[in-house]
């Protein structure tokens, strides 16, 4: 697939949002999904993809039609688990935005109608110049995050930083602590020039809630990518 290409991608709704360059560890229980994953394994290696597009209401399980957000992310299956009782360990890497233009929900699980999204830099000064910046306002808002630790609590991680602007819009969204409208915009924004600029406001506006109010959001939004698909 290839940007501005529309092809048919079976999708797998999650709670979460997936950016281009994440992993994605997946536990695999529902017979739908069974059925996609021994699908996907009669596929050559590097064509095995699915589409993993954030939940903008509806539950996850139980649900035949959650209704999704329109920008998605697929997702590149690079190890899969099978268990005794049918189930799957995955783990898939986080490879192109896609735009939804059509759900058909006639299959056991949903396949859509997806455009590839173009990942582009947008003005390569400007990019550069606010990729600095965010590096800046991730340290300081990492640092606000690791005064509120208990004390015998180890400080937050720091997860090393690309340089490359267009990697850095996607890696600090998804290891932020946001919540997922926010990680969405990012997710859908044109390029990495509007994603940082995006990413410096909500970042600079999460860190002042950290350092005024000493909160960080709700334990639900602090979940890392998984489904009870």
């Amino acid at each position: 697939m290839t940007a501005g290409q529309t092809t048919r991608l079976p999708l797998f709704p999650l709670g979460s949002v997936l950016f281009p360059g994440l992993v994605l560890p997946l536990h695999i229980f529902e017979d739908r999904y069974r059925r996609l994953v021994r699908e996907l394994l009669t596929q050559p290696e590097g064509t095995r993809r699915f589409g993993v597009v954030a939940i903008r209401y509806g539950a996850e399980a139980g649900q035949r039609e959650p209704v999704l957000y329109e920008i998605g992310c697929t997702a590149e299956l690079r190890r899969i688990d099978p268990l005794a009782d049918g189930r799957f360990n995955i783990v898939a890497v986080g490879g192109s935005r896609f735009r939804v233009h059509a759900v058909d929900p006639s299959r056991p699980y949903l396949v859509g109608d997806v455009e590839e999204l173009a990942e582009e830099a947008g003005d390569p000064a400007v990019a550069t110049v606010l990729a600095q910046r965010l590096h800046r306002l991730f340290a300081d808002y990492l640092e606000a995050l690791g005064e509120l630790r208990a004390p015998n609590e180890d400080p937050p991680g720091s997860p090393d930083l690309p340089l490359d602007p267009v990697q850095l819009s996607h890696l600090v969204p998804a290891v932020a602590l946001l919540d997922i409208a926010d990680k969405q915009r990012l997710l859908a924004e044109l390029d990495a020039v509007s994603r940082l600029r995006a990413a410096l406001g909500i970042l600079a506006r999460e860190r002042t809630v950290v350092t005024l109010l000493h909160a960080v959001p709700a334990p639900e939004l602090l979940q890392v990518p998984r489904s009870a698909n």
